[in-house]
């Protein structure tokens, strides 16, 4: 391939880096969508790319598009996304938008076209930190958003999506079935940073992805009765917090018993002040398992779990769907290709499923799809410690980059 076509890690890292110096700091990556931090992250890449001689495009989404034409309107896909949860870390995300465009740049410096033409995408808000439902932007560009289920989510401060959007310019009358650019993907690629201990703890800095698990996302809110914390006796009082906290150690024990994933990422309370019972509690959950069958059982025992423990106190529940995804595989012919891409950089051949959620995921149903990890170190990410050495990121960074270009162009791998 040579030093000439090969992606620079070292100007990858560096945009990383101005990046987290314009958008993070200390306190971690405050680049939540829907915000002007992440505004500004997305104008940054679309500075290096113009700087490229390329042009940015906003599709009806919001999603921004950076293409370099082939030989032929055949499109391979480089995607993912510039948003974080608030506190994120420097990498989550961003490194693959960076080293997609570094994929590019090393065509550039070519100087030849490949023979697919090849786009970078950064997809909007794949966190879902503001409302809680994630793959917005890659969910919309396919065709699976559900615009009305969107639009009623409510933000801390009690702004729905449809009022934050609509100021962002999204129109959700657009979003007619899928983008018409989805029918020239012949194949999609994403580079993520593993964002767990597996990789970390084996000793190996990248891996070839073979799918993402299922997740099944909820509020269950409990109706009690607000009561002030003196007088009222301990018997007989309706604390909606003291049942959520009971679900949310339950669903702890339902993850352990049904080897799944359960988290309790947020709790709401009402009023929420220390000198009365909450009379109402949301519970915010987050059900993860690889297996469909064994998600959907998890759901509906949760679902039981949170009546029983309501109804020992006397309290009302109900659950609200806020948003799930079944699980999904990668092209297996894809996944090869990314495995021998990881041995061939300096990897060895490791292949793994993804815990986490990824825009990949929206798109693997409909075009070949895989992915590379890169090692976290202490498999730590979300959080402003998330971190990789610089040498498993350049290992990174060069197969991808070598997947790329042999996904460009090879026909055979679409």
């Amino acid at each position: 391939m040579g030093t000439k076509s090969a992606a620079l890690p070292g100007q990858v890292l560096a945009d990383l880096r101005e990046l987290d110096a314009q958008t993070g700091g200390e306190g971690g990556a405050r680049r939540v969508a829907w915000t002007s931090n992440w505004e500004r992250a997305r104008a940054l890449f679309a500075e290096r790319a113009i700087g490229l001689g390329l042009t940015p495009e906003r599709d009806r989404a919001g999603n921004i598009w950076v293409e370099l034409r082939g030989e032929s309107d055949s499109l391979l896909v480089l995607g993912s996304h510039l948003d974080s949860v608030p506190s994120g870390g420097w990498l989550d995300g961003a490194l693959g938008v960076w080293a997609g465009l570094g994929v590019l740049e090393g065509f550039l410096r070519d100087r030849r076209r490949p023979q697919r033409s090849v786009a970078v995408v950064d997809w909007a808000d794949e966190e879902g930190a503001r409302f809680g439902r994630s793959l917005y932007g890659s969910s919309a560009f396919v065709g699976a958003l559900e615009v009305d289920e969107l639009a009623g989510l409510l933000d801390r401060d009690g702004q729905s999506a449809a009022e934050v959007l609509g100021a962002a310019g999204i129109s959700f009358d657009s979003f007619e079935g899928a983008d018409p650019r989805l029918e020239r993907i012949a194949a999609y690629l994403e580079l993520h940073i593993e964002q767990g201990p597996i990789l970390a703890e084996a000793r190996e800095p990248v891996a070839s992805v073979t799918g993402t698990v299922g997740i099944s996302r909820d509020c269950i809110s409990f109706e009690g009765q607000s009561a002030h914390a003196g007088p009222t006796p301990m018997e007989g009082r309706a604390d909606a917090f003291l049942a959520a906290a009971e679900v949310a150690v339950a669903l702890e024990e339902l993850a352990r018993r049904s080897g799944g994933r359960a988290t309790n990422g947020r709790l709401d309370l009402e009023p929420g002040i220390p000198t009365a019972t909450a009379g109402r509690a949301d519970l915010f959950t987050d059900l993860r398992h690889e297996d469909a069958e064994a998600l959907e059982q998890m759901h509906v025992e949760a679902g039981r779990i949170a009546e029983a423990k309501a109804s020992s106190r006397g309290i009302e529940v109900t659950k609200r769907k806020i948003w799930s995804i079944e699980p999904r595989a990668f092209d297996p012919r894809l996944v090869e290709a990314a495995r021998e891409a990881c041995v061939s950089s300096g990897g060895s051949d490791f292949t793994m499923p993804s815990g986490a959620l990824h825009d990949a995921g929206e798109l693997a149903p409909l075009v070949p799809t895989a992915m590379i990890f890169c090692a976290s170190q202490r498999g730590l990410s979300h959080c402003p410690e998330e971190d990789s050495t610089e040498e498993d990121l350049e290992c990174a960074i060069r197969a991808f980059d070598r997947l790329a270009r042999t996904v460009a162009e090879r026909s055979d791998l679409s």
